[in-house]
């Protein structure tokens, strides 16, 4: 098998590198996503039917209890809760999957599947409304009040019950993608890198095809043990022999534009999907808009917001969660700041200088969860570094205490940085709050971190923690720069819980 570290670009490379076609089948992971789309679809109507029974039951006492009003001079005063159940359950359904809520390209990653569930049960309740007013059909305010709110929690559990089970599927190798990549060495590694890493998304390498090199592929693929199938012409070939159903692009030589049309029209008739990764990445799809102008399509992306009215919105948020998460974890602070005492006599909390927005730098609060004299002690322990970058870390740090290793893992050391947000220092969601160490050794790009407020948690937070490299961690935090909302704030701090009990990346 010829693989990125051995292959000569000069020679072509061999074709007994994948399986015959008679003994793959293509077609099976879009059946096998079609029978999950089945299944999350079975399992929306009956926690919607669960939801409007329910609701019936708790405004009349049962579901026996019978509508007012008519529909075309026809009388519909014997038509029963139960039957309401059954017509609002199969327009709500009818509506998510009209608005592609079981297409299998919403299963599995993103926010975007749960925000299409909240959307389609506006839209469902809406329907309902509009049709029950036309036909002057007395449908009980109260059962419609509770039964789309409750529907909508019951879809959304339902929905991350199911996100859960087809990650542990695709662990363990169902329910994948046989990928093919196609592109220059280094964009093919990256993708590579990216797609082994998390294994959750489906998508299972199986080769790569690249362009005709004049030289060695280069130190970017060097490491990386993958068969190469051919070049870019062999495209095609390579998919009918390797039983690739996606096949994934990144960037080309040259006139990239005129290679990607032949290699679209190349897999017509595969039944293939092709993806082509954009050379514009790390921007959101709300930056971003289609326009066509004379055959040519336009992105025109948007400037990132740091001002306006969003910024306020999201500063009171920060401020009133801070709040009443504050006087919910009162009596917390106090059990941790009693045991901190308690085990060595020192102060409660750490005080430690940070930088802030614009490079503005505060007292960022924190349970103490190290020795006293650990900031003295750091010189001795550098060369025990286990991280890269500009972060220091120690899976196993002799400087922290017996209270520090379990706040730490809960990650209850950063609670009082609530008062950090409640000064209008941090926010609840951003990038890391960094040291002015750190800050000092900041390449230009990574000084963007910089144009928002640090948070208390983040996608850093919720996306390994300190099992992040350097590079992971400045990406995710510019992403966050870059495309910050509202709704993804909401979304971060609902992963969030999820992560601090998951523990991983936390030491």
């Amino acid at each position: 098998m010829v693989t990125l570290k051995e292959q000569d670009t000069r020679r072509q490379p061999p074709r007994e590198t994948a399986p015959p076609p008679a003994l793959l089948d293509r077609g099976a992971p879009a059946r096998a996503m079609t029978l999950f789309a089945s299944a999350v679809a079975a399992l929306d109507a009956l926690l919607i039917m669960a939801a409007t029974l329910g609701a019936a039951t708790y405004r009349f006492g049962g579901v026996g209890s019978h509508i007012a009003g008519a529909w075309r001079g026809s009388n519909l005063g014997g038509v029963t809760y139960t039957t309401v159940a059954v017509v609002v359950t199969l327009v709500w359904v009818a509506t998510i999957a009209v608005r592609g809520g079981y297409s299998p390209r919403t299963f599995g990653s993103g926010a975007e599947e749960f925000k299409l569930i909240v959307s389609s049960t506006v839209v469902a309740a809406g329907l309902v409304s509009i049709f029950c007013y036309l036909g002057k059909i007395e449908l009980s305010r109260g059962f419609l009040a509770v039964a789309f709110p409750v529907g909508a929690v019951f879809l959304l559990v339902g929905r991350f019950s199911a996100r859960k089970t087809l990650h542990w599927l695709r662990r363990r190798e169902h329910l994948v993608h046989r990928v093919l990549l196609v592109g220059m060495p280094a964009g093919v590694a990256e993708l590579l890198e990216v797609m082994r890493r998390e294994p959750k998304n489906g998508f299972a390498v199986v080769g790569a095809c690249l362009p005709r090199l004049s030289k060695d592929p280069g130190d970017e693929v060097a490491d990386h043990e993958l068969p190469i199938l051919g070049y870019l012409d062999d495209v095609r070939s390579a998919v009918e022999r390797s039983g690739a159903d996606t096949v994934v692009v990144s960037a080309l030589p040259g006139r990239s534009s005129r290679l990607l049309r032949r290699l679209s029209w190349s897999l017509e008739g595969l039944g293939v999907d092709l993806v082509v990764v954009p050379s514009l990445t790390d921007v959101a799809g709300p930056r971003i808009h289609h326009r066509p102008v004379a055959g040519l399509p336009l992105l025109h992306v948007e400037e990132p917001e740091f001002t306006g009215v969003r910024r306020i919105v999201k500063s009171i948020f920060d401020r009133l969660g801070a709040a009443v998460i504050t006087v919910l974890a009162t009596p917390l602070m106090l059990v941790i700041a009693l045991a901190i005492k308690l085990d060595d006599g020192g102060p409660v909390l750490l005080r430690q200088t940070r930088v802030g927005v614009h490079g503005t730098e505060f007292t960022c609060f924190k349970f103490r969860s190290m020795v006293v004299d650990a900031e003295q002690r750091l010189a001795e322990l550098q060369a025990a570094n286990e991280h890269d970058g500009v972060l220091f870390k120690i899976r196993n740090d002799p400087r922290i205490t017996r209270v520090g290793k379990v706040i730490r893992k809960l990650s209850l050391d950063e609670v009082p940085q609530l008062f950090n947000v409640l000064r209008g220092e941090m926010s609840l969601v951003g990038p890391r709050p960094p040291l002015p160490s750190e800050v000092e050794r900041y390449a230009e790009d990574v000084r963007r971190r910089l144009l928002v407020r640090p948070g208390i948690t983040g996608l850093w937070q919720v996306s390994g923690r300190s099992n992040l490299s350097w590079d992971d961690s400045v990406r995710l935090d510019l992403y966050y720069v870059e495309n910050w909302s509202l709704s993804t704030d909401l979304v971060i701090l609902a992963k969030t819980v999820g992560a601090v009990l998951g523990r991983n990346g936390a030491y």
